[in-house]
């Protein structure tokens, strides 16, 4: 094919899944379901677009996507979210996957008439929860946080545990002089080479975000994926779980805070997605479904054992003392989705050259594609039904989302001070920020401060600004005299002379009344505005102090007068004016205003 024949099918391919991801939403299905049956409809068995029978290539891309999948798994729950559930999650993990890869391993060996080590095998490869398919389940349900983030753990750390079983009993198929004692000895070096490369690139990524600033904040999801390239081939490479060790760099990221935090998040969000349908679509491609009537019978009783007695029996050896109900048991029963994992795992005795191997394969999938659909459908529901479900979403959304802060017509903006800066040294009260702007936060080292009026800064402090879109602009020229100076608030209008006699003026708006926008007006006919006091927003206007100690309303009426005119304008017109006027909040502003701002 060209190029451009294979850009356009990887773009209809990417199109497809994004359909597929909507309508499984719609259904209340699990997407994978639908990534897997384009996959299988569009391959050798189907029609016969693609051909693909590589299971090293498979193997490789189902390596890959699983590696970004966790890494987007820990940085999107982080420690903090997952802490209190730790231990029950880590015994799911281990104690767990193990009572699930024997009794189904057991099962298998009656089902289709294999060797005990066969059946293990299989087990094996059918143990491990998949990250992909629990992450994109709480994404769209509704369950308790408790519940969510023990399973959100739950597949972070139980996939290199599967992985392990599985090698080891290949080995052990391969070479009858292996045993459980080798088997122990690989789980103990895998996952403690794991542990400690992902705490080593976790920790050492984050040191490093924390200290040095990239030049744009697009560069941080490339040091993101970075950080996790390394932590998986570091560890693989040094005989370790790389699974293990991605999910931890990944957790550290996300329990740190970081500069462009929610940029990284939001890629790695979008990459693992990409992840899925890639991994999804190629193992469709690999199954050909007329393979698949054989063992249909024996296949749906093992799904069967599985589902209803297996990952039972697993919940309830693993979590004594969670703390978790019959109600929340039954949950973590059902919510153990197989789905891409063991799909990928079954290549494993297939590139090993195990015999049986080839049928092993399909009896894996089909067993993933009768769980999956039965756990699927039914986990909302009987969550529902059980009463562990809340009125807020599984996994939380940020706060907020700098999208959501635009469409809302407002900017974030962050202003790093140096030590040659004129603010340096003043205090939050001294920036003469507009009322349309708010200092949200103030980052110092690692440290989160909230700010005041009487706040230092420092050399090396980061400001976080909320700021309307309208005043970013005149934000702009503020911050040029924050590096430059002069630092201060602006020039007070002189005090008017006690008893001094001022003539209230209330004229319509006219051209040539008010220099520049009526918003933000420079002078009010012809006196200099010292001071910007309030905005009007139904229309454009403000409520200025002259450099002459008056004050002026500007908008379809210009009123200019002392503090005491001005207020007994507003009053007056208040009481001529309907309740739903829109200009009676205005009035009301303007009389708090001359009651409060500046002193006569």
């Amino acid at each position: 094919m060209h190029d451009g024949q294979l850009i356009l099918i990887a773009g209809a391919l990417l199109a497809a899944g994004l359909l597929a991801s909507l309508l499984a939403g719609r259904v209340r299905m699990p997407s994978l379901l639908l990534f897997l049956g384009i996959g299988m409809a569009i391959g050798s068995d189907g029609l016969g677009w693609i051909a693909f029978d590589d299971y090293h290539l498979a193997r490789t891309i189902g390596v890959v996507a699983l590696a970004l999948i966790l890494f987007e798994g820990g940085l999107t729950s982080g420690l903090f979210e997952i802490r209190a559930v730790l231990p029950s999650a880590i015994s799911l993990a281990v104690i767990g996957t193990v009572v699930t890869a024997a009794v189904t391993g057991l099962a298998a060996v009656w089902l289709f008439d294999l060797t005990t080590l066969e059946g293990l095998l299989l087990g094996a490869v059918l143990a491990s929860t998949d990250g992909a398919a629990i992450f994109a389940l709480l994404r769209g349900s509704t369950l308790e946080r408790k519940l969510a983030s023990t399973l959100e753990a739950e597949s972070g750390f139980n996939d290199p545990v599967a992985v392990l079983l599985v090698l080891g009993f290949i080995a052990w198929l391969q070479d009858r002089t292996y045993g459980i004692a080798d088997m122990l000895v690989l789980l103990v070096r895998q996952l403690g080479i794991g542990l400690a490369v992902g705490a080593v690139v976790g920790a050492g990524t984050v040191a490093v975000f924390r200290r040095v600033r990239l030049d744009t904040p697009g560069l941080y999801p490339v040091a993101s994926l970075a950080a996790a390239a390394l932590a998986f081939g570091g560890a693989d490479t040094l005989h370790g779980s790389g699974f293990l060790a991605v999910y931890l760099t990944g957790l550290a990221l996300g329990t740190a805070g970081f500069p462009a935090q929610r940029t990284v998040t939001s890629f790695h969000q979008g990459l693992a997605w990409v992840a899925q349908v890639v991994l999804f679509l190629s193992l469709g491609l690999l199954v050909f479904p007329s393979e698949l009537g054989g063992i249909a019978v024996q296949g749906t009783v093992l799904a069967l054992v599985i589902v209803l007695v297996a990952r039972p029996l697993a919940v309830l050896v693993s979590t004594p003392f969670g703390g978790y109900s019959v109600a929340e048991r039954a949950i973590l029963a059902v919510a153990g989705l197989r789905g891409a994992v063991p799909v990928v795992l079954a290549t494993f005795p297939v590139i090993a050259r195990v015999e049986g191997s080839g049928a092993l394969f399909n009896v894996v999938f089909f067993v993933v594609l009768i769980s999956t659909v039965l756990q699927g459908a039914s986990f909302e529901p009987l969550a529902a039904r059980l009463g562990v479900t809340t009125r807020v979403p599984a996994v939380p959304r940020p706060l907020a989302e700098a999208g959501t802060i635009r469409a809302l017509g407002a900017e974030v903006l962050e202003f790093p001070i140096g030590s040659g800066d004129a603010i340096a040294g003043a205090r939050v009260r001294d920036l003469g920020l507009p009322r349309e702007a708010v200092v949200n936060v103030i980052v110092r080292g690692e440290e989160a401060i909230p700010p005041r009026g009487s706040t230092r800064l420092l050399a090396g402090d980061e400001l976080h600004l909320l700021v309307r879109a309208e005043t970013a602009g005149e934000l702009t020229k503020l911050m040029r005299r924050w590096r430059e100076g002069p630092i201060g608030p602006p020039p007070r209008p002189r005090r008017l002379p006690r008893g001094a006699a001022t003539v209230l003026s209330v004229r319509p708006y006219r051209e040539g009344m008010v220099e520049g926008d009526l918003a933000r007006p420079r002078a009010v006919v012809g006196e200099p505005a010292v001071a910007q006091l309030r905005i009007r927003r139904d229309t454009p206007g403000a409520l200025v102090a002259l450099a002459d100690g008056r004050y002026a309303v500007t908008g379809p009426l210009v009123v200019v007068g002392s503090r005491r005119d001005l207020t007994q304008f507003a009053t007056r017109r208040m009481r001529r004016l309907p309740r739903d006027s829109p200009e009676r909040p205005w009035l009301q502003n303007v009389i708090g205003a001359m009651a409060s701002d500046l002193p006569e």
